[in-house]
């Protein structure tokens, strides 16, 4: 997985459940159940626990594969789909004696086949089994997906029979590293704006997102021509992947593969067309694939959160957590942690978690009242319990008028300064659109005559902090030297 990536945007997934039954109905899985329930003592298997070439037909047989597919194409999806039961433990293949009882040479068998720790566990296990066996059989197909191209392996087979690595042009940890990169950068495009992503993703996108620089402006012929030597090696990777339910993945077109060997062999570099990208292939990651590939980063140490993550923890851990979420995730996330809580006591619990002088504090506010929000009038009493509270009042105030309700006593001039300067203290950690912190700057001056002679003296942490970025937001350059001067007098005070 790529390193030291920040905390990645949370991933809405479905159900373990649903999850499972997309597992289980991943063709490359479901043959693999299939066979491993075909298979039994007599099941005849090679040295490496293979089916032995006799054994193929009638496993693909069992599996369907027959006049529609060319052949030997159904024999090879039998020996991939008997390879991930095996791999797996959906069948054990114990080592056989049976040549101690004279068999021939021609019946001799590797090894005995019986039913695998596993198999049982795709009718009476959890969810949570069903996921982890789908996991394993991902790093069966990834190791698949990641192995030398068969070309280069019969070329590197010696007159001994054995396979020399060390002829082969291979990287196995660099293949590994490259692939893994690879499907990060897919998770990352598909949580690019906090959700799944509405379509697929062109695989010259992908692969120029791992070779072509940030910095550079047009690529070098040699960068487009590392970015389709790549886009090849994916075409074939991504449809080993497809089977076992990670992605939903549109082949690079052959007839434009040999548009370009054509092109190549006029010593020209071949131009992708905007119209014709989707002839280079798509591919787009499964709810099944995210899960996945989360998985795999939480493996590999990768801070990568899903909505829900945060729905057991206490109030003070939901708000830090949702701060930087996308609005989304940030509203599905608070409404499960709501969903476990009666909502007076969550009222409560939030607006504790909300106080504070720490940087964080005035975010977990925002998001407080947020929160609150989708309580609705049953947190009314709970915050109704703060108005008078220097850190709340404020929040309480602005919340029951956005709810309608009755008898809300008018704040103190302190009070409606102090909500100013919190207010935007939480848009700067924000991160906010520019344009709309702007916004809210000259509201707020325009709004309350003599703003900065009032601000400064605000007992805030963030006062001089907020009273500087004012100064740079601002438009009226009176006004901006009016607040640059008022976060001097907030600094001086403040160091007094």
């Amino acid at each position: 997985m790529p390193g030291d990536l920040p905390t990645l945007p949370p991933v809405r997934l479905p159900s373990d459940a649903e999850l499972a039954r997309d597992a289980l109905a991943a063709p490359l899985l479901a043959r693999a159940v299939r066979l491993a329930r075909w298979a039994g003592p007599g099941t005849r298997v090679g040295g490496g626990g293979e089916l032995v070439d006799e054994q193929l037909p009638a496993a693909a047989e069992v599996l369907g594969l027959g006049d529609e597919l060319t052949e030997g194409d159904g024999e090879a999806y039998a020996s991939e789909a008997w390879r991930v039961a095996v791999d797996t433990g959906l069948v054990t293949v114990e080592d056989s004696d049976e040549d101690a009882h004279g068999r021939s040479d021609e019946d001799h068998t590797a090894g005995r086949v019986t039913a695998g720790p596993q198999l049982g566990r795709i009718t009476s296990g959890s969810p949570q089994d069903i996921l982890s066996l789908w996991l394993d059989a991902l790093d069966v197909v990834f190791a698949d997906a990641t192995a030398p191209v068969l070309d280069d392996l019969a070329a590197a087979i010696g007159d001994d029979g054995e396979i020399d690595l060390e002829s082969l042009d291979w990287d196995p940890e660099a293949e590994a590293e490259f692939l893994e990169g690879v499907l990060g950068n897919l998770y990352l495009l598909t949580l690019a704006d906090g959700d799944a992503a509405e379509g697929p993703v062109p695989l010259p996108v992908l692969a120029a997102s791992m070779i072509v620089p940030e910095d550079m402006g047009d690529p070098t012929d040699d960068i487009l021509e590392q970015v389709s030597e790549a886009m090849m090696r994916l075409d074939d990777q991504f449809r080993l992947l497809e089977p076992i339910g990670l992605v939903s993945y549109m082949p690079v077109d052959e007839a434009l593969m040999a548009e370009d060997n054509e092109d190549q062999a006029n010593a020209s570099t071949p131009s992708i067309d905007a119209e014709d990208v989707t002839r280079y292939g798509m591919v787009q990651l499964t709810p099944l694939g995210l899960h996945g590939i989360r998985s795999r980063m939480l493996a590999a140490g990768v801070d990568a959160p899903a909505v829900g993550d945060l729905a057991d923890k206490d109030a003070h851990a939901l708000l830090d957590g949702v701060a930087h979420f996308p609005e989304l995730s940030a509203r599905a996330e608070t409404e499960q942690w709501l969903a476990r809580r009666a909502p007076a006591d969550a009222a409560r619990e939030l607006l504790a978690a909300a106080r504070g002088t720490d940087p964080g504090a005035p975010l977990r506010r925002l998001h407080c009242q947020q929160a609150l929000s989708l309580v609705g009038a049953e947190a009314e009493p709970a915050v109704r319990e703060v108005l008078d509270d220097a850190e709340l009042g404020g929040l309480a105030r602005v919340w029951l008028a956005e709810l309608g309700a009755g008898d809300v006593p008018p704040p103190p001039e302190s009070m409606i300064f102090w909500l100013a300067i919190d207010t935007i203290a939480a848009q700067l950690d924000a991160e906010d659109e520019p344009a709309e912190l702007q916004e809210l700057v000259e509201s707020l001056v325009g709004r309350h005559r003599g703003f900065f002679d009032a601000a400064w003296r605000v007992d805030h942490p963030a006062t001089a902090e907020v009273l500087e970025a004012m100064g740079r937001l601002h438009r009226d350059r009176a006004a901006s030297k009016d607040a640059r001067k008022a976060a001097f007098k907030a600094r001086s005070r403040g160091s007094a």
